[in-house]
């Protein structure tokens, strides 16, 4: 590729941001780890509900958490908090149960409100950063977000897992989860993103850091053989056995459900092929897919993600491709689009 490419990593806790530069070598590429949209929108609701101000959302479905938060603490304080139904989803893909936590929806807003954008990407924001340092801004820009898919009527919780089970059975191939063109309907996030950036690549967190993992040079040999990537994230502890270039198992759990001991019982069980889909999802979990062909072994296991020093003692590999562990999400994104 002979063009530049914003390419960001939106989580819970961060944005991880890498300005992709042709001719330059991945290590020296501009990088910015920043606070992610949903906690910048909920440090500006934490500040209207400390001046007793009332908040009109607008703009996008976004990742909720932090932002979800302070917006329940909010109402609780008494004031009110306005959104669109198009902002709105990002806390129930029901509304309904979105007005229930005491939203009141509406197109436009109230005099008495003060406006909050909502969206996974300010790219005025962006743009600004890279000109302070006298950097263009690229044409292209690729994403990922941690998408549950859209149900009113199935959790998120639920839903995420199906399509990562169909995911494992139709050959587990995380390239075919990199979006350059079409995105599937369920996908509502992504979609969401594509309305701000209207040709963006997108990807799930999970997919891209899977990837990021796959890029280590040091894991490259092993994949052959078979690999545990692991990465242990803000909010969500991914594991997925891959072999050669197809994914034949995963299990996805809630990192703050989990310590050292639930962790290395979860890998030694999946090692095994004995991990259940109800044990994890009882234990809070998304679940575990292991596909028929799955086979005990994957020994070799890999470590990523904000969150990785939890599994220090276990010894596992720690993946750092291209010397930076916090981009392994965007290394996996340029990997996934034929690129690092």
């Amino acid at each position: 590729m002979t063009e530049s490419v914003i390419v960001i990593d939106v989580g819970s806790g961060t944005q991880d941001i890498l300005l992709y530069q042709p001719g330059k070598n991945l290590e020296n590429c501009p990088k910015f780890i920043v606070p992610s949209r949903t906690q910048t929108v909920a440090a500006q609701i934490r500040k209207a509900t400390v001046q007793g101000d009332e908040i009109f959302l607008h703009g996008h479905l976004m990742g909720g958490g932090a932002s979800a938060v302070a917006l329940k603490q909010h109402v609780s304080a008494g004031l009110k908090a306005f959104a669109t139904p198009k902002a709105a989803v990002t806390f129930n893909d029901n509304l309904s149960l979105v007005e229930g936590m005491g939203i009141v929806l509406c197109e436009a807003a109230p005099q008495s409100a003060k406006p909050i954008w909502m969206g996974d990407v300010d790219t005025r924001s962006l743009k600004q950063a890279l000109e302070a340092f006298s950097l263009d801004y690229p044409l292209k820009a690729a994403v990922a977000v941690q998408d549950h898919g859209f149900s009113v009527t199935e959790s998120n919780r639920t839903l995420r897992f199906r399509l990562w089970e169909e995911f494992v059975l139709q050959g587990g191939d995380l390239r075919g989860l990199v979006f350059t063109q079409d995105i599937p309907k369920v996908y509502t996030r992504m979609r969401a993103l594509r309305e701000i950036i209207p040709e963006a690549v997108v990807a799930d967190t999970g997919t891209a850091a899977l990837l990021g993992i796959m890029a280590d040079h040091y894991v490259k040999p092993h994949l052959n053989q078979g690999i545990l990537a692991v990465n242990i994230g803000n909010s969500h502890t991914l594991v997925a056995a891959i072999r050669g270039e197809r994914v034949y198992g995963i299990v996805e759990h809630h990192t703050s459900m989990i310590n050292i001991e639930s962790l290395a019982k979860l890998i030694q069980r999946f090692q095994m092929t004995e991990l259940t889909n109800a044990e994890i999802y009882e234990q809070g979990g998304h679940g575990a897919t292991l596909h028929p062909e799955m086979r005990p072994g994957w020994d070799f296991v890999v470590v990523t993600g904000p969150r990785r020093s939890m599994a220090k003692p276990l010894n596992w590999y720690e993946a750092a491709p291209y010397g930076d562990m916090m981009l392994t999400g965007c290394f996996g994104i340029l990997a996934g689009m034929g690129i690092a």
